[in-house]
């Protein structure tokens, strides 16, 4: 029986395509400056915390460097976007 990568896993575990799996591994490991965790390393500490709902890329890689999984600086956070109808211009 042929074994399932990691992605293939994510992606059958929170109902998204192989490519969005693909797409969110290869940016948890962005995510650090210098030494990337492997796919592996990242799919095992999604299920060890028994993850129900898929984080942002940036708030794994920040749980797993928090935990102590990965020691590895991180990157700076990456942008929040904001759409300009959530915008209360009123308020400014």
């Amino acid at each position: 029986m042929k074994r399932q990568k990691p992605f293939e896993q994510i992606a059958a575990r929170f109902q998204i395509s192989n490519e969005s799996a693909k797409y969110f591994l290869n940016h948890v490991q962005k995510s650090f400056k210098t030494e990337k965790p492997s796919h592996g390393l990242i799919l095992e500490f999604i299920e060890a915390q028994n993850m129900e709902a898929l984080l942002t890329p940036y708030e794994v890689a920040a749980f797993m460097q928090e935990s102590g999984v990965w020691n590895y600086a991180l990157n700076a956070a990456p942008p929040i976007l904001v759409d300009d109808d959530d915008i209360d211009l009123d308020a400014l």
